[in-house]
């Protein structure tokens, strides 16, 4: 089963490395890593989706929350979420196929993003079963060439708050006293 972890980590060199290292060290296999910014500056956010057994993710939110870097680590796999990929899709197109193949692309709401004598680039944004199944309508026409991003998700609703309100008060303290907290937050105030 696959499992989405989304964790908020400082936009810091060498934060990649120690999430990579630690998953090399215990051993989880990491299907998809996604990282981008966010509405936060200085605040970077990771989607990782591992695969394995059901108790995997709290394993890997267990590993997270122990590194200075890892603000705070949420586990998307049972809530609702919306979730996807981008696909980049190079097919091999004849001058006999090409109107079959856009009829296919548009079926799947996809976009044709650049077109040369012999290949056409699909582009979807999807969930992972749609990507999957315009892969495998197109694979009779000839994939040349494919890359996907790797999901990024979201948990549905109201749900998220400020990053620094996830944070312990403990993690706030050594932010704010390491001046590592990003600029026009709070202070740090003790409760």
């Amino acid at each position: 089963m696959k499992h989405t972890v989304a964790a908020l980590v400082e936009d810091r060199p060498g934060v990649l490395n120690r999430v990579a290292s630690l998953f090399r060290r215990r051993g989880f296999n990491i299907d998809s890593l996604a990282v981008g910014t966010t509405d936060e500056p200085g605040i970077s956010r990771m989607t990782i989706v591992v695969d394995g057994p059901a108790g995997i993710a709290q394993q890997v939110e267990r590993q997270l929350d122990k590194l200075i870097d890892v603000v705070t680590v949420e586990d998307l796999t049972q809530l609702e979420a919306v979730g996807r990929e981008l696909a980049l899709i190079k097919v091999a197109a004849r001058p006999d196929q090409r109107r079959e193949i856009l009829d296919l692309v548009e079926v799947f709401r996809a976009q044709v993003v650049d077109v040369s004598p012999t290949t056409l680039i699909v582009q979807l944004t999807a969930a992972e079963d749609t990507l999957d199944a315009l892969l495998e309508n197109l694979r009779p026409y000839g994939v040349r060439e494919m890359v996907r991003t790797g999901r990024i998700a979201l948990a549905r609703g109201a749900r998220a708050a400020g990053v620094h309100d996830h944070e312990s008060p403990e993690a706030k303290r050594f932010h704010s006293e390491s001046g590592r907290r990003p600029e026009g937050d709070l202070p740090f105030v003790t409760e």
